[in-house]
């Protein structure tokens, strides 16, 4: 029996200086400590991927245009009423086709305006609408949007102030006939 007695001591024994390394769960963990202060963690190269394709992007789109414009300019001005690649109907030369144009004559006609003060309202490049009023009182506009191209620096007198309109041809005649059997009057456009 003591052979038995002297193994159940060292069994005891042998326990006992196990049982410190032997622990129950969840405290083998480290020991708490502060983390340190670290710079956050940025991925390299996001942006300039961004920017980079945003920059092709506007080159494809600009080298794209001028293409496009370069074909327009190519293309040229069409005639509506031949088909594109077939000569003109009647054309046996080789001659380019004539175009007819209907290009409105413009002459420059100075007109005397009843009223003084509202010529010296007036600048070159402004638009004005010109009134003609009988002695009846009933008045009629006589050029409508008439360019202004010049005011003299006269001076306005009783018969009122001169001013130089840019109109059509035909307009013209009408300022010429209006001038002369009624009062003109401008309003700005």
């Amino acid at each position: 029996m003591g052979s038995q007695a002297d193994l159940s001591s060292q069994v005891v024994v042998t326990m006992a200086q196990l049982s410190p390394l032997v622990r129950p769960p969840g405290t083998d963990a480290p020991p708490t400590c502060e983390v340190p202060h670290f710079a956050p963690v940025r991925v390299r190269g996001g942006r300039c991927q961004l920017r980079r394709l945003a920059r092709h992007r506007r080159r494809a789109v600009a080298a794209g245009l001028a293409v496009t414009a370069a074909a327009l300019v190519a293309a040229g001005p069409r005639d509506a009423e031949r088909t594109r690649g077939h000569p003109a109907a009647g054309s046996t030369t080789a001659s380019p086709p004539v175009r007819e144009r209907h290009a409105v004559e413009t002459v420059t006609a100075p007109v005397r305006i009843s009223d003084g003060a509202t010529v010296r309202l007036l600048r070159p490049g402004d638009r004005v609408d010109v009134v003609a009023a009988d002695s009846g009182g009933e008045a009629r506009v006589v050029a409508a949007g008439a360019r202004v191209t010049e005011v003299p620096d006269v001076g306005a007198t009783e018969t009122g102030a001169l001013v130089v309109l840019s109109v059509p041809r035909s307009t013209a005649a009408r300022l010429a006939g209006a001038s002369a059997t009624a009062r003109l009057a401008v309003t700005l456009c």
